[in-house]
């Protein structure tokens, strides 16, 4: 078939057709129906072209792309971009480019699959480049350098570890207050009865179970922890059966059926025989500490109310900011004096003084005990509050029925 007008005569049922037959032309038929509306779009093609002399370029463009057949298939590209079909075009924003005075936009290569070759193949001769690295921060700006892990957060004694320094890190002053807060309820509560005592011992016992297992990095030891709680609550129950005159038999009769019982959990268990040796060894120093801390149950309620205010004093003062020597001389003396302060309320007198002495020695120790090998923030908040009261207990029983 052929483009070219049909020359001849045609005989049809309306008459004979004589002259050139021409083929359908769009173009033409869209001419002619845009006719009419031709006038009300020659002011505003006329204002376009007065506003911007590119816009008649872009137009025609546009017209010429509405008659360009449209193939859509699969390309090379390698990112997903959405069809845009011609219409839409008409109502993107009008571009400067090409204006006088504005550059042209930068081109993005095409993709060249022969360029491509060539890089591969000489890519083993082309010279390594230097890997990327993070920019450091600005000077003040409070962040370290950008990571691909992460900077994890290291505590207090971690740092002293890795710097060497010495091993021993002091609870500080607000584990020394929860102590004395602690010490505080013991001594009231002695001067009401012993059943009231019973509601603080067993706080000063649970605390004391779970912070000699944090102490050694046992944690969380729930099975160990329980166990020695266990045994501090029977002790307690035993003590308050049998009386404060059979003491050393109900705390030491516990004391000894819970090591045997601890033996028996040990050698039940299947873990390595250095990992249960340490077990074993955690759990009865845990449990007699727990259970040797039901000795100021069992003592006096005039000792327990000097021993108890003389710990409080005592390790408030081992917490001020001096030199080691002095805080340490500056808290038996402070114990002493709230030895002296309380015994005058009580039937002891002058004789609390050698009672708050004893107790505060024993605090003491265990407040050095609770700073020992780098201890955690956790430790100084548990075995930090709790082993300088639990360690004061037997001072208290045994001077208080010395001097009573």
């Amino acid at each position: 078939m052929s483009n070219q007008p049909y020359e001849g005569s045609y005989d049809g049922p309306y008459g004979p057709y004589d002259g050139p037959y021409e083929g359908y032309d769009p173009r033409q038929h869209q001419q002619q129906h845009q006719q009419p509306y031709a006038h009300q779009q020659q002011p505003q093609q006329q204002q376009q072209a007065q506003a911007w002399p590119g816009q008649q370029a872009y137009d025609d463009a546009a017209q010429r792309q509405q008659y360009t057949q449209q193939w859509q298939g699969q390309t090379w590209e390698t990112q997903t971009q959405t069809p845009v079909s011609a219409a839409d075009t008409t109502y993107l924003p009008q571009q400067q480019y090409g204006t006088a005075g504005q550059p042209l936009p930068r081109e993005t290569p095409a993709y060249d699959p022969s360029a491509h070759g060539a890089h591969s193949a000489h890519g083993a001769h082309a010279a390594p480049t230097a890997p990327s690295t993070p920019q450091a921060p600005a000077e003040g700006s409070g962040y370290g350098p950008a990571t691909t892990t992460g900077n994890a957060r290291i505590t207090d004694a971690q740092r002293a570890r890795l710097e060497g320094r010495s091993p021993i890190i002091e609870p500080g002053m607000q584990p020394a207050a929860l102590t004395a807060v602690l010490g505080a309820l013991l001594s009231v509560s002695a001067t009401i009865g012993e059943y009231a005592l019973v509601v603080p011992l067993v706080i000063l016992q649970a605390v004391t179970a779970a912070g000699w297992f944090r102490l050694n990095g046992m944690w969380p030891a729930r099975q160990g922890i329980a166990l020695a709680f266990a045994g501090a609550l029977t002790a307690d129950v035993a003590l308050l059966a049998a009386g404060r005159e059979n003491a050393p038999a109900a705390i030491l009769g516990t004391l000894g059926v819970w090591v045997l019982l601890t033996l028996v959990l040990q050698l039940r268990s299947h873990a390595d025989p250095d990992e249960r040796m340490y077990g074993l060894m955690a759990t009865v120093t845990s449990a007699a500490l727990a259970i040797v801390a039901t000795g100021h149950l069992a003592a006096t309620p005039d000792a327990v109310t000097v021993g108890a205010a003389a710990v409080a004093v005592a390790i408030l003062a081992r917490a001020l900011p001096l030199p080691t020597a002095a805080s340490v001389v500056v808290a038996l003396l402070a114990a002493a004096g709230a030895g002296v302060a309380v015994g005058g309320v009580t039937d002891l007198g002058t004789q609390g003084a050698f009672l708050g002495l004893g107790a505060g020695v024993c605090a003491l120790i265990g407040h050095r005990v609770a700073s020992y090998d780098y201890p955690s923030r956790f430790v100084h908040m548990t075995a930090g509050v709790a082993l300088p009261l639990a360690a004061a207990a037997p001072a208290v029983y045994l001077l208080g029925r010395a001097l009573g």
